[in-house]
């Protein structure tokens, strides 16, 4: 009897704490159901949810010491204590957990690249997969993933490839004894044959040997950049060899003998007539097959909000007029707003779905 009389006792002592703990959880889960139902087809899910998430949890946590039964002395000194540890932590968030938040709250609001993106941050380059609270993922040349922290990108330069298009060049190296017209002609044709708007070619270097050339031009659908620069290349070799211009150092030396009016180039059959065409499976396909998907939500999700936007405006608009007609045209346009959000939200919580396996 006595044992159960001191369970009920401590029960009772402990009563509110464990409300408290239980009351934390519910709010929680609450918390978390109203951030996913309100912010369907926002970009920034996630990260919303991360924020209010650890709102929630330090405010449960002050509420648990201030019901938890001790004495006011030593709740003083727990409420204290979290106090220099809070302070601590943002003394210290220049390189710990508080330190990736701010970073990202940062680039959040800066929003200088968004998934889908290609990005270099000192010796990494990829395309954007996933940005979150505490990091940023991207997806490199190897298919690879790479995590970067907040921070690091915020104290590093970041380079993204405008979604307008980006100059992709390449730089050769060709005798004295070759004009530069004509170079520069060959070089221009090379850039057009890989599909570059507005090509220039510039001299870099008058070496002791050789001059070094650039050639250069605007790619519009930057989802082929690598490909691109590959197929600039190829384009350089065929247009040149073509041309008559033999591509090798006049300091080349080899110990077969050869006639002085022999040239190097590959005596495999070239058709003159038709260019070399860029691959119809592009490599890019494989490779950034993630970052493509985040990109692809992205895209969705954008759509969702304008439509979201412009059902508010329709809605607007029906409660300002008076004409029936009109009336009737608003709701129909009304329905296949509401049908269209409905179908993009299914589809983009597959497509996450998708992502996530």
């Amino acid at each position: 009897m006595d044992f159960v009389n001191n369970a009920l006792a401590t029960l009772q002592l402990f009563w509110p704490t464990v409300v408290a703990v239980f009351g934390l959880i519910v709010i929680l889960y609450i918390v978390r159901r109203i951030i996913d139902r309100g912010a369907e087809g926002h970009a920034d899910r996630g990260f919303r949810r991360q924020i209010m998430t650890l709102l929630v949890v330090f405010v449960g946590i002050l509420v648990i010491v201030l019901v938890l039964p001790i004495n006011d002395s030593t709740r003083g000194q727990l409420l204290s204590l979290i106090g220099i540890l809070f302070t601590a932590a943002i003394a210290l968030s220049s390189t710990t957990f508080l330190g990736n938040i701010m970073a990202g709250l940062m680039l959040r609001s800066v929003r200088n690249f968004r998934p889908g993106d290609f990005i270099r941050v000192g010796e990494h380059f990829g395309r954007v997969s996933e940005q979150g609270l505490f990091h940023v993922e991207i997806q490199t040349e190897d298919r690879d993933l790479t995590t970067m922290p907040n921070l690091y990108l915020v104290t590093h330069p970041v380079k993204v490839i405008r979604a307008s298009g980006t100059i992709i060049s390449a730089e050769i190296s060709l005798g004295y004894d070759i004009p530069h017209e004509q170079a520069e002609k060959l070089l221009l044709e090379a850039a057009s044959a890989a599909s570059l708007e507005e090509a220039f070619v510039y001299v870099i270097e008058l070496g002791d040997f050789s001059i070094t050339y650039r050639v250069a031009g605007l790619l519009t659908n930057i989802k082929h950049v690598l490909s691109t620069r590959s197929h600039l290349r190829a384009m350089m070799l065929d247009k040149l060899h073509r041309g008559g211009v033999e591509i090798v150092s006049p300091t080349f030396m080899n110990t077969r003998a050869f006639g002085k009016d022999e040239q190097f180039i590959p005596r495999a059959p070239i058709i003159k007539d038709k260019p070399t065409e860029t691959p119809a499976v592009k490599p890019e396909a494989l490779v950034f097959d993630k970052a493509e998907q985040a990109e692809s939500i992205e895209k969705l999700r954008e759509y969702f909000e304008a439509d979201g936007r412009k059902l508010e405006e329709v809605k607007e608009q029906l409660k300002r007029t008076a004409d029936f007609v009109e009336q009737d045209k608003l709701k129909a346009e009304l329905e296949r707003l509401e049908k269209r959000r409905t179908r993009l939200d299914e589809i983009i919580k597959k497509r996450e779905a998708e992502k996530d396996d």
